[in-house]
């Protein structure tokens, strides 16, 4: 990259999370995020927040703001709507990686994704999932299930 390209954003393909990770959560409650995730993050800040299926969403900050616009969009009249934004943006928190590359999980967001000693991070293409160990692997279970049976896929086009 030459001095006048812009850096890679999250919309780029060159920012891709992936690959599953092992970590603990120490006594603070910090994990250390995998050097293959922090490098995809780069020196961007991140935003941590409630995910689906109770897991935790570590969205660069940038993409985040993608998502904020996407879900102003979709306004406040319903009442799924306001709580979607309820999920999202109250539990949201801003976390940067330390010199260790540890992240805090703040309490609130611990006891969401009901995560104790033992946590999987996954990266998924855009942003990355933080899960309980157990749970985790019982998702997989469901997806290795699912797979097996493709023409559930094919509805995505893939």
């Amino acid at each position: 990259m030459d001095s006048q390209s812009p850096p890679p954003s999250a919309a780029t393909p060159s920012r891709m999370f992936f690959g599953e990770y092992e970590r603990g959560l120490d006594s603070k409650g910090r994990i250390t995020l995998p050097s293959q995730i922090r490098e995809a993050l780069g020196d961007e800040d991140a935003i941590l927040t409630r995910g689906l299926d109770k897991c935790l969403f570590l969205f660069p900050r940038s993409q985040f703001e993608e998502l904020r616009e996407k879900i102003r969009s979709i306004g406040l009249a319903t009442r799924e709507a306001r709580n979607f934004r309820r999920h999202v943006f109250s539990g949201a928190a801003p976390v940067k990686p330390n010199g260790m590359g540890r992240i805090n999980l703040p309490p609130y967001l611990r006891d969401f994704a009901e995560l104790t000693d033992s946590v999987i991070v996954a990266g998924i293409d855009t942003y990355v999932e933080i899960w309980d160990t157990k749970r985790w692997q019982e998702q997989l279970a469901q997806l290795e299930e699912d797979a097996v049976n493709m023409e559930s896929w094919k509805h995505l086009g893939i």
